[in-house]
């Protein structure tokens, strides 16, 4: 398998450092607001790149974090009102279920920054003693990394020490150099008191980069195999990871890979700029989970989609050819176990995660299936049917993995509840006009389609019947 490499900038051979083991660690979420597409998006992708690497028989480790103190989650606190770990929690619990919705396996591990602080504290102290990081004169309790102690600073961004702007991560109290940044926070006046851990340096909270390299290594070691998260990340935030982790003699990360953005008019998503749309209103309007799911498997993970409602449908489209393929060929011959992959899909998913070229591999099969329907023969229907469903599983895409029948169900669901509503709603009329032979006709119809209705002071009640 071949992955493009961030930090060398080209496409190369992934080899993981143990045989037969993969260890990932994607940046998750910074909890100050719920989730939207924009960020689901590296998550999709990476599903799909840990499904593959499973297909392909790895054991594969993967750390999903969640961000759950930091200087925005703190302004939401301030501003609503509430504890900053309630505001966290709350959109933690929104954004796993919008991992479910949309089919993403849950991370082997999915850590919260403020559950490793004494890890943050031994990876200050180790940098300190090295000499790459000092805390500050001025008594504020801050602790920042010395930018220029680290030479190869600005390799993984391509950019030089001296061209950079100062860090935003932090007042410019007591640093040594204005590019430096804050790996602890001293505590200052008007924050919450509940946002605030002792230290060796003064009570305060950790800055966003030490909080990931400590993580990476708590659940990863010093040394994994791949580190990845959005194109906005690369600088400073993993920028910042490389120089504080190697910089404390780790050799982290072996390989980095990076997702393109999802832009809505051209502008990168995101919560400060008003310009989101997440997975619950889409569901409200109509959009499917496992269609919104191969919208954003289609393109390649390095390139930026631009959202549009028509782009969406058509990729709704497009699904539903395959799912039609998959329904009715199962209807014909039944469900077997998944055959093997097509080499050319193989292919595809080894150069560096083509997920378009896969999925146009997975289209022309599904044209030899339809004429293998049409021409009634049912022995390369079944062998067209099992390498379709071995593509689509790895891709999370199967329509009858229960993630999507189960849905699909529900789906069903409402519509019964609509249909038995407008039949009781008929009877209602037909005993309201003393048509008794009429509501028990429409009584007896519910009857035979497995539906008992039962007259209550407060109205007509339904149940399923025990044979439904």
């Amino acid at each position: 398998m071949r992955l493009y490499d961030t930090a060398t900038r080209t496409v190369r051979d992934f080899v993981p450092r143990t045989p037969g083991q993969v260890g990932i660690y994607l940046c998750g979420l910074t909890l100050q607001g719920g989730p939207h597409i924009g960020h689901l998006r590296g998550g999709v992708n990476y599903d799909v790149l840990r499904r593959w690497l499973t297909h392909a028989g790895y054991d594969v480790r993967f750390i999903r974090n969640v961000t759950d103190i930091d200087d925005k989650i703190l302004v939401k606190s301030v501003e609503a009102g509430e504890p900053f770990w309630a505001i966290a929690y709350a959109n933690e619990r929104r954004l796993a279920r919008d991992y479910a919705t949309l089919g993403v396996l849950p991370p082997t591990y999915e850590p919260r920054a403020t559950g490793h602080i004494p890890e943050m504290h031994e990876l200050i102290k180790r940098l300190i003693d090295k000499g790459h990081a000092y805390a500050a004169e001025d008594g504020s309790g801050d602790v920042y990394f010395d930018v220029r102690s680290y030479p190869a600073y600005g390799a993984l961004s391509g950019q030089r020490v001296d061209a950079m702007e100062p860090a935003d991560d932090a007042p410019a109290r007591g640093k040594r150099d204005p590019r430096d940044f804050a790996l602890w926070k001293g505590a200052k006046p008007g924050e919450p008191a509940e946002a605030s851990w002792p230290s060796p340096w003064g009570p305060g909270r950790p800055g966003w980069h030490i909080e990931c390299s400590a993580m990476c290594w708590r659940y990863l070691g010093e040394e994994f195999d791949l580190h990845g998260g959005g194109l906005d990340l690369i600088f400073p935030h993993h920028e910042n990871e490389i120089a504080q982790s190697r910089a404390a003699g780790f050799g982290f990360a072996g390989h980095w890979m990076h997702v393109a953005l999802l832009n809505l008019g051209g502008t990168k998503m995101a919560k400060s700029l008003g310009n989101v749309l997440n997975v619950e209103a889409l569901v409200a309007k109509g959009v499917r989970p496992v269609e919104l799911r191969y919208y954003i498997t289609a393109p390649h993970y390095r390139s930026a989609i631009d959202y549009s409602d028509e782009a969406l449908q058509e990729a709704a489209v497009g699904y539903r050819r395959v799912e039609g393929f998959v329904q009715r060929a199962a209807e014909r011959v039944g469900v077997g176990e998944p055959g093997d992959l097509p080499a050319e899909f193989v292919e595809a998913m080894n150069d560096d995660l083509n997920t378009p070229r896969a999925l146009a591999v997975v289209h022309d099969t599904v044209r030899e299936g339809n004429a293998a329907l049409a021409s009634g023969d049912d022995a390369a229907v079944a062998s067209i049917l099992s390498r379709v469903q071995a593509m689509l599983g790895v891709l999370g895409l199967d329509p009858l993995d229960p993630q999507w029948t189960t849905e699909a169900a529900a789906e069903l669901t409402g519509v019964v509840d609509s249909l038995v509503a407008l039949a009781l709603e008929q009877r209602a009329a037909a005993r309201a006009r003393k048509d008794w032979a009429a509501a028990d006709a429409v009584r007896d119809q519910l009857k035979q389609a497995g539906v008992v209705v039962e007259d209550t002071p407060a109205g007509p009640r339904w149940t399923l019947s025990d044979g439904a």
